[in-house]
């Protein structure tokens, strides 16, 4: 270990933001081979494992590390938050000028982060891993994946070819700009795109879990799937709601009014009983009026709460249980306080 990791500096080169959840099988491989790797190529750096409230020795093999090692602090949330909640606590903790993201089961090879970390210095904003060559299962994964990556790519307008992966490489302003919650980390590049971030994708290993079992199963898809129209609806009527839900509510009460101007002429040019020949067409006219109205006072409602939450401050979608840090490592100059 460097001697200089004793007095780790107040503002680390390289922040590494891991997320685990019942690892305790890689934890040691994966802090060991990490570190080798960051040892080797950046003067000052610090990894940040956020514990999701793990059921097994996660934690306490955690709190081993970071108690011999002042580089690595460990975030143990109060229960299992999911791993986007998990993310933002690494990535609100984070000192670093560029913050890495990935994976705490080894299917993320910590010889990849040099190459993802280098587009950043060059001057992009965003680095995102693209797992060129997958292996895992065609069916239940590859398939499903590479659905949900091409809608992803359409509806969000930013050209990846795999938006699923966590090992992903950020400049600090870019990610520490974006809110996250619900489970929209995936999202992240699409996010950042609507901040104008500049995105490169960079080939990385597609590696077999060596221990443990997956977290995630074809159940996953559907949940990408509705976090996707969130997402389209944030990227283009996030600022101006009443866009969404005003134009086919304009719609519906133009054309409701119109039958029933139609009908009222009917009645008035020509006589007869409209109600017992038309009330089909009746119906429909009041149905579209009522379903107009609806939609477009949504939009105003909208508009009300899209400025109340961006007048307003964000609150943590996390709660911390504890932070634990070498005795000799200094605390962050401008702390995240911890929420309970």
């Amino acid at each position: 270990m460097l001697d200089d990791a004793e007095h780790p500096p107040l503002t680390p080169e390289l922040s590494v933001v891991i997320p685990m959840h019942n690892e305790e099988g890689s934890v040691e491989k994966l802090y060991e081979r990490l570190r080798a790797v960051l040892e080797a190529h950046y003067p000052s750096f610090e990894i940040i494992f956020v514990d999701d409230a793990s059921r097994d020795r996660t934690y306490q093999l955690l709190a081993d590390i970071a108690a011999r090692d002042p580089r690595v602090t460990v975030i143990k949330l109060k229960r299992n938050f999911g791993q986007t909640p998990a993310l933002a606590a690494g990535f609100d903790y984070a000192r670093g000028e560029v913050i890495v993201s990935m994976d705490g089961d080894l299917q993320h090879d910590p010889a990849d982060l040099p190459a993802l970390v280098e587009p950043i210095y060059a001057g992009y904003d965003l680095a995102s891993g693209w797992r060129h060559k997958r292996i895992d299962n065609l069916v239940l994964r590859r398939i499903p994946s590479r659905v949900a990556n091409w809608l992803m790519s359409k509806l969000s307008g930013v050209n990846l070819h795999d938006f699923g992966t966590t090992f992903k490489a950020y400049r600090r302003d870019t990610i520490k700009r974006i809110r996250l919650y619900g489970e929209l980390h995936r999202f992240i590049p699409a996010l950042a795109s609507w901040n104008g971030a500049q995105i490169i994708e960079i080939p990385i290993k597609n590696i077999n879990r060596e221990d443990g079992q997956s977290h995630y199963g074809l159940s996953r898809t559907f949940r990408v799937l509705f976090d996707l129209v969130t997402v389209r609806f944030l990227l283009k009527y996030v600022t101006r709601p009443l866009h969404f839900f005003g134009m086919p509510g304009l719609l519906g009460l133009f054309i409701g009014l119109s039958i029933w101007v139609v009908l009222g002429c009917k009645k008035l040019l020509i006589g007869g009983d409209v109600f017992t020949v038309h009330a089909p067409w009746m119906m429909m006219g009041t149905l579209l009026i009522l379903a107009g109205i609806q939609l477009f006072s949504t939009g105003l409602v909208a508009e009300l709460l899209a400025r109340t939450y961006f007048e307003s401050q964000g609150q943590p979608i996390y709660t911390v249980e504890k932070v634990v840090r070498h005795p000799s490592a200094h605390p962050p100059a401008s702390a995240v306080s911890v929420h309970t």
